[in-house]
């Protein structure tokens, strides 16, 4: 029989519960979850599981964590964050995820959001029919092969130097928009082929294109410097690697299931596949993964473009009369290798982030000049009814979580659930009376993605700025939703 989730976890403080290592055996170091009290309440027995599972896996750093929004996924779960030594860890499909560098940019405006509300349908619809969206949408961009394996190569820079947006947009993407370690070589024909017309679509599920308003500001010096202000209109892209991503990581899923077996590596989940992070698998993965990610900061980057367009064209306004320039793009599903400093000493790491985000403090290298002083913006959407939070890494998250925060407000029931329990039409009437309006490809995907399937992202963020992972600078709210 199950224990209960409050018997196992012994409580280190208000925001911070530990899964003992007696737990399970195996496990090299204990887990850490942190969540509120309240938040306690919706966290699931399986995610627990799975985070003493991470907790077994050759050369991990300190603890296995999962972050508030988390909940169960493959392998690892959705909101964990583990740390690998270079020379004895591993690296694993399953602590990256399907959707590899799935993510999520925001772009300011010189818009207030009360001149975009009285035109958001009209706007919503623009945006929609402009932005592909949905499960096997095609993009408008018909990229060759040659431009394909530079978007895998290069990612928001073959973008930028493409004509799909300018310089200042690759200052302000984690690594500058793209990995160096890619190489397309390692990336089979198949994900090419399920890649290639996807270029410049947004998908489906939780991914989404949003005008928001800034509705709170937590630091007005800080927001200065984000050319945030209250009142102003945003807009907010969420969006991964598309089918390019899926077939990355199945393909890799099976080299590395065998090589758990060929390096004599023991797992307590298959789905946790990998390889030691130095082996030839390990590194085809890595490099397959880092093409993967910069397909997608090209994605975002290429939505990014037209979506300005789009606005021009409505507004009848240019791109600089507007204001639209990128405050910032972060990676939720990535493995990195990174330098951190563990007990005392100075080490490299693969970091996995599986629905987390980086969060890098004040002075690190890796922050953009712009935002050194401040530390590296962290964007936490929430669902398409609830707010979305911009805020800044901290020195103290770097030795806490290896600079991760959280990826969003996280689901509490499955999209099966959801349509059960939700209408589409009632979800989108609902959010309308509330002066949000959504546009989605068919009812189901607003049933799927109703506000009530979700945790609330208030309670989320207020963990993270609580236990100064990372602090709140400011919170924007929708006011018109496009999803596939």
């Amino acid at each position: 029989m199950e224990k209960s989730v409050k018997d196992i976890l012994h409580k280190v403080d208000d925001y911070t519960w530990e899964v003992p290592m007696n737990f399970k055996p195996g496990m090299r170091v204990p887990g850490r979850i942190f969540v509120s009290q309240k938040l306690l309440g919706s966290l699931e027995y399986d995610t627990v599981v799975q985070t003493a599972n991470v907790a077994t896996l050759p050369g991990i750093q300190k603890y296995a964590m999962a972050m508030p929004d988390a909940h169960s996924g493959y392998g690892f779960p959705i909101g964990g964050v583990a740390a690998f030594d270079r020379d004895t860890g591993i690296i694993s499909p399953g602590g990256v995820g399907y959707d590899i560098n799935c993510g999520v940019r925001i772009i300011r405006t010189n818009l207030q959001a009360s001149e975009v509300r009285p035109r958001m349908r009209d706007l919503i619809e623009r945006l929609f029919q402009e932005i592909p969206s949905g499960v096997g949408s095609k993009s408008r961009l018909r990229a060759s092969d040659t431009e394909l394996d530079n978007a895998f190569l290069y990612g928001a820079k073959w973008a930028v130097d493409s004509g799909y947006g300018v310089p200042a947009d690759v200052e302000h993407c984690e690594e500058n928009g793209f990995m160096k370690n890619a190489d397309p070589s390692m990336v089979s024909a198949r994900a090419k082929t399920r890649g290639k017309p996807q270029f410049g679509t947004l998908g489906s599920g939780n991914h989404f294109l949003e005008v928001q308003e800034v509705v709170e500001v937590y630091d007005e010096a800080a927001a200065k410097v984000l050319g945030l202000h209250k009142g102003q209109a945003t807009v907010m892209v969420h969006c991964g690697s598309r089918g390019a991503g899926h077939q990355i990581c199945d393909d890799y899923l099976r080299v590395l299931a065998q090589a758990t077996k060929k390096y004599g590596i023991s797992l307590p989940d298959r789905q946790l596949a990998c390889a030691p992070a130095e082996s030839r698998e390990g590194q085809e993965y890595f490099a397959a993964m880092a093409a993967g990610a910069n397909y997608a900061w090209a994605n975002r980057q290429v939505i990014t473009h037209w979506v300005r367009e789009t606005f021009g064209k409505f507004f009848g306004r240019d791109m600089d009369s507007l204001g639209m320039a990128l405050v910032y793009d972060v990676a939720h599903n990535v493995a990195k290798l990174e330098e951190h400093v563990i007990n005392g000493e100075r080490k490299e790491v693969y970091v996995h982030r599986k629905g987390a985000t980086r969060a890098f403090p004040p002075g690190h290298k890796d922050v953009p000049a712009a935002y050194r002083s401040l530390g590296q913006p962290v964007l936490i959407p929430g669902s398409m009814g609830t707010a979305s939070y911009i805020l800044l890494g901290t020195e103290k998250g770097m030795g806490l979580t290896f600079g991760s925060a959280c990826h969003g407000a996280g689901r509490v029931s499955s999209r099966a659930a959801a349509k059960h329990e939700f209408r589409g039409a009632n979800v989108a009437r609902e959010l309308a009376e509330r002066g949000i309006i959504v546009r989605a490809a068919e009812p189901a995907v607003i049933a799927e993605e109703a506000p009530g399937v979700y945790k609330p992202s208030d309670d989320v963020v207020d963990v993270v700025h609580s236990l100064g992972i990372a602090r709140k600078v400011a919170k924007v709210m929708p006011v018109g939703v496009a999803k596939g």
